[in-house]
């Protein structure tokens, strides 16, 4: 039971962290985009956003999963 609650820890607290670093990817693309730079630079930065964004919510979403887990096996066990 402790190992979903721990996992549950660790994946949704990397993956908010995650999502934040792509957001903020994703405002730098766009400061980027708006200042006149060649296309190719801002399309990788937006690229590398929505890489983290979506990493992000895959390690959030396997966090639940956890947490599901985790909310199961303590109902079994009381």
């Amino acid at each position: 039971m402790k190992k979903h609650f721990k996992l549950w820890l660790i994946y949704s607290i990397s993956g908010l962290i995650v999502i934040g670093a792509g957001l903020s990817l994703f405002g730098e693309a766009l400061a980027i985009k708006i200042s006149g730079a060649e296309t190719s630079t801002w399309f990788w930065w937006g690229t590398a956003a929505l890489v983290f964004f979506n990493s992000g919510v895959s390690l959030v979403g396997n966090g639940i999963k956890h947490r599901v887990h985790f909310e199961i096996e303590k109902r079994n066990s009381g």
